[in-house]
């Protein structure tokens, strides 16, 4: 006899470091579909992967959408098959090109402070420079003053 493993929302969200409500608001999406005793939620060891993946997804920038697809279209064939892997290159290529211009964006954002942060160091050292110059100035008038 094959004994099924079952998992409370508790243990699984103390396994993956997540909130009850998170695991509820995915179930609430289609994402994970656990059976029900009364008012408990009872999670298969496929609820479990689910969330697993759904986790690592978010990680990656899947949307749950995006990841919700990827389900459904295991869950028609029960093995994976073409299309649902065509679909994961494609949201994979896609991710690659927006953490690419996100690198790009970074980097000029980092040219950018550079460049503001020299002319601010450059000018303030040009108005240390004319303060310093005036101060001997200024010290003869003060002197002048005061013997006056």
């Amino acid at each position: 006899m094959i004994v099924k493993k079952t998992f409370s929302i508790s243990e699984l969200s103390n396994e993956f470091d997540v909130t009850t409500r998170s695991i509820r608001f995915y179930e609430d999406q289609g994402l994970l579909r656990p059976a029900r005793r009364g008012q408990t939620r009872i999670f298969s060891t496929k609820d479990k992967v689910r969330l697993k993946l759904i986790l690592r997804g978010k990680r990656m920038g899947f949307s749950l959408a995006e990841t919700k697809e990827l389900f459904d279209l295991w869950d028609e064939t029960a093995t994976g098959n073409e299309k649902q892997l065509l679909k994961m290159l494609t949201i994979l290529s896609n991710k690659r090109a927006h953490m690419e211009q996100q690198k790009s964006d970074i980097a000029m954002a980092e040219m950018e402070i550079e460049t503001a942060e020299l002319r601010c160091r450059e000018a303030l050292a040009e108005l240390q420079k004319k303060k310093k110059q005036l101060a001997p100035a200024n010290d003869e008038h003060r002197n002048a003053a005061e013997q006056n």
